[in-house]
């Protein structure tokens, strides 16, 4: 009877194009009307079935809904890398060192770097050694959505590690899917561009069964890296020292990327398996100080990791999802840069995860889950000059473990999750004295109330406690750890409200999105890392206390005109975030360094017959680059507007896609860092072929 009673859904949904119900959970009143007598005696043109949810997937109940690029949005951005479609999302900051091959890492809501966690496909990207996750180095060819997060994921059936971070970016890659009668996938494209840029990549998805297929990628990227720049400077007294045109030295990048995946379907469940490595040799171009615009420094990486991830439901009511993760990261560093210390070291690192995480349904609305995760890290490393010696490295080990209990329930209007992550963390190391053995509970609390019962206007409220421990680099590094550091603490307190709706009466606006977030966050015992002279390596200190209040807002439009449409993404941040460690320092209530009051962006982007015209604007204010706010340390504002036309052809089964982007289209002289300078006007062609 169940069979019978799903098969008349089925052709319901065949006739009238309707969504069918996720999990399972059918009502009598989801059930579609059938059509006016008559009607389906006459040819129909059949709409496209999607039928939504599985059985392993738990019931989303989302709180704080994410700041979401989908793949159409990253297909029309002036986007290299996921560092530049990140740029888009309110409340973050990026540091960006110029260049196709520079360092970029994100900062959200002033809080810094090591609280912004990086998840691909579900599994988290560390980095004990020094905390940063550069995000240049994964390309968008491969992702179908990236996802950002204020507090955490609302999702309480995730992993422990999802719970122990401030904010979290989800980078979601490619499932494989097949057309009917197709075993096989392929997709080529080539970009090339300015600055000697030559990008090719390919992918190749196979369907090896109706329960598991395959997926290849690869790509090779090469740039010189050379760009015009200007570099002004002022004096103490505002007199100008330096003013000279230059261009950017030894930025140059030879790197190449390859995955591979499984993808598979059980019968109460799936799995993944993929492999991913990165392998790279670029120029590390300085910073310009005193006119000297050429450096000496090289560095090598090769980043490895597989990873695995099942989820299965045992019964209606409880279900569980284990993840398991290797990674071995190689670098090689030299610096043979006369006027400074000549380095030349090899740095391994080791990272073994293991999670298991369950979910139990106790009532239709209310859900607890239970979480473990263990994690291993080590970091070698061997120096070859004799600046440095073995005997100065204390070879650390760090034994973390994980455990959260959460819960979730719906109450008519009403949605509240809950949260408390356990963290404990035990340190060897074969030199010297490590750090002592730490156990921290960190809550979070999240809630959403529906204002209005017919309208999708919710206010919304997040409180969240959490804690990270100092990385490797802090706290054993030659030449800039400090063995002294305290853990950083940090609280967040967020209320906001968000509208959307759908119209379908009107002629012209379509969607509308519109969501205001105001926050408040404290840290405690901020760790701040300042460059020292090198990109490479920093300084490390505990800044103190630190107060931020912000507000984050966005709007999201689109607008249709029978086969005109217009998309408009806007976005505004205000962040106060100041230094309130000492009445007596001369930086008390100053702002910190790098973190701008005001800063935004904008989209639009039309879109007619295969054709797509997109404008993006990104503007930064003012800030000061050192803890004192006085005008020697005063950065300028910048901004930047880029712009693209697209191109989709379909000739027989293969479609054809080319785009010209032109980035930085008014040429500003900028700094993200100072001393940094990024690019100006250049260019980007890209050309994609699939099969």
């Amino acid at each position: 009877m169940k069979d019978l009673y799903v098969s008349f859904l089925c052709l319901a949904a065949l006739a009238g194009g309707v969504h069918l119900p996720a999990q399972g959970n059918i009502r009598p009143d989801s059930i579609p009307q059938p059509h006016a007598a008559g009607k389906l005696d006459s040819i129909q043109n059949i709409r496209e079935v999607v039928i939504v949810g599985s059985p392993v997937i738990p019931k989303y109940r989302e709180v704080i809904p994410a700041q979401v690029l989908k793949d159409a949005d990253l297909q029309r951005l002036n986007s290299l890398s996921v560092a530049d479609a990140i740029r888009y999302f309110a409340g973050v900051q990026l540091k960006d060192y110029g260049g196709v091959g520079g360092l970029k890492t994100v900062n959200i809501r002033s809080m810094g770097t090591n609280h912004m966690a990086v998840f691909y496909d579900g599994i988290q990207l560390g980095n004990a050694q020094n905390g940063q996750v550069d995000l240049g180095r994964f390309s968008l060819d491969d992702v179908e959505e990236i996802s950002l997060y204020n507090g955490q994921k609302s999702d309480i059936f995730q992993s422990a590690r999802d719970f122990g971070a401030s904010g979290t970016i989800y980078i979601t890659t490619r499932r494989p899917r097949f057309e009917e009668g197709k075993r096989a996938n392929f997709k080529a494209t080539l970009k090339s561009g300015s600055f000697g840029l030559i990008n090719p990549s390919m992918r190749y998805e196979y369907k090896i069964s109706d329960a598991v297929s395959s997926s290849f990628s690869g790509e090779w990227t090469n740039a010189t890296g050379r760009y015009k720049f200007r570099y002004r400077r002022r004096n103490t007294l505002g007199e100008i020292a330096y003013d000279t045109t230059a261009y950017r030295q030894n930025g140059d990048i030879n790197a190449t990327r390859m995955e591979a995946g499984l993808h598979g379907k059980m019968a109460d469940g799936q799995w993944t398996v993929r492999a991913y490595t990165y392998n790279s040799e670029r120029g590390i171009p300085g910073a310009i100080v005193n006119n000297v615009f050429r450096h000496g420094e090289r560095l090598w990486d090769t980043n490895s990791f597989i990873q695995g991830t099942l989820t299965n439901l045992w019964t209606k009511r409880f279900r569980s999802l284990f993840n398991a993760k290797y990674a071995a990261d190689y670098t090689h560093y030299e610096n043979q840069d006369a006027k400074l210390i000549q380095t030349k070291n090899t740095y391994k690192q080791k990272e073994l995860y293991l999670s298991c995480a369950n979910l139990f349904n106790i009532l239709e609305h209310w859900e607890v889950s239970l979480a473990y995760d263990f994690q291993w890290n080590t970091l070698d490393a061997t120096f070859y000059l004799p600046t440095e010696s073995d005997g100065t490295f204390p070879y650390p080990t760090r034994y973390t473990h994980m455990a959260a209990l959460a819960t979730a329930f719906e109450w008519g209007r009403l949605k509240m999750q809950a949260s408390v992550l356990g963290y404990f963390v035990h340190e060897k190391v074969k030199r010297f004295e490590a750090r002592p053995d730490k156990a921290v509970a960190t809550p979070a609390f999240f809630g959403s109330w529906r204002l209005l019962k017919r309208q999708d206007l919710f206010l919304r409220a997040f409180y969240k406690r959490m804690f990270r421990m100092p990385t490797f680099n802090d706290l054993y590094y030659t030449d800039m750890g400090n063995a002294f550091l305290k853990p950083e603490y940090a609280e967040q307190c967020n209320v906001g409200v968000k509208y959307t709706r759908n119209f379908r009466e009107t002629p012209l606006l379509r969607t509308i999105d519109v969501s205001v977030d105001a926050y408040y966050n404290r840290i405690t015992d901020k760790i701040i890392a300042y460059p020292k002279g090198q990109q490479f390596r920093w300084t490390m200190l505990n800044l103190g206390k630190v107060e931020i209040k912000g507000v984050d807002a966005l709007l999201n439009m689109i607008f249709s005109l029978g086969k005109l449409e217009l998309t408009t993404r806007l976005q505004y941040t205000y962040q106060q975030a100041i230094d309130v460690t000492n009445p007596t320092d001369t930086y008390y209530r100053d702002q910190i360094p790098y973190i701008p009051w005001h800063s935004g962006s904008a989209i639009v982007a039309l879109f007619y017959k295969g054709w797509g015209l997109n404008y993006s604007f990104i503007y930064t204010g003012e800030r000061y680059n050192q803890q004192e706010n006085i005008p020697r340390n005063h950065t300028q504002p910048w901004y930047t507007s880029d712009l693209s036309l697209q191109k989709s052809f379909r000739i027989r089964s293969r479609t054809l896609k080319a785009s010209a982007e032109i980035n930085n289209l008014f040429g500003q002289d900028y700094d993200v860092v100072l001393n940094y300078p990024m690019p100006k006007t250049n260019v980007r062609f890209v050309l994609s072929v699939e099969l």
